[in-house]
């Protein structure tokens, strides 16, 4: 007599077949510097999706090596790696209203960077108003700033004091990430690396 297996059994198995050809690596945190670590702390801790944590996967995208691609359906952002691995990290992207897509290069990095939100920004929201860097900044530990053709994009890849918002729509357009993944974004990328975000 031959047994099948349980209808529920047959699921998990193909789950499981599934996952076996993805390799998902956790990547230790970056060291910080002592004030980060002092920052970082004042910012509200949110519970956390392990959907959207950093992992060394298989490169899904094909851009060449040191590439950053930003998938904002899936909410997720790819530093390509040699070798055929990338790092991926869950972010925040812009809302319908304001999202982008395009190709930009990294102009300029800065750790607690200062925020001067642009003119249309303060015209929306009167309330929002220029601030030094800290942990009640919204651009959180580290700013990557995005150009095309040497012209401020204005957008930015950087941290944030919402980290409960990482996998959602809700920014100005800019790509929020968690302050302990863009510190360890930050330390990956040269100034003149090209972004894509699709």
């Amino acid at each position: 007599m031959r047994l099948s297996p349980a209808p529920t059994v047959i699921p998990a198995l193909a789950a499981a077949l599934l996952l076996a050809g993805c390799t998902f690596k956790g990547v230790p945190d970056p060291a910080l510097s002592a004030r980060d670590a002092e920052y970082m702390a004042l910012v509200p801790q949110a519970e956390f999706d392990p959907h959207f944590a950093r992992y060394e996967i298989d490169d899904p995208t094909r851009a060449a090596p040191g590439t950053i691609v930003v998938e904002t359906r899936e909410r997720q952002l790819y530093l390509v790696l040699p070798g055929g691995k990338a790092m991926r990290y869950g972010v925040s992207v812009g809302d319908e209203a304001y999202g982008w897509t395009g190709s930009a290069t990294i102009d300029r990095k800065a750790e607690w960077p200062a925020w001067n939100p642009p003119a249309e920004m303060i015209k929306r929201w009167p309330h929002v108003h220029a601030m030094q860097g800290g942990p009640a900044n919204p651009l959180g530990a580290r700013a990557l700033y995005l150009s095309d053709k040497g012209r401020d994009t204005l957008y930015r890849i950087h941290g944030t004091n919402e980290p409960e918002k990482i996998g959602q729509a809700v920014s100005s357009g800019c790509i929020r990430m968690r302050n302990i993944d863009v510190v360890d974004l930050y330390n990956r990328v040269p100034v003149g690396a090209t972004v894509i975000v699709r």
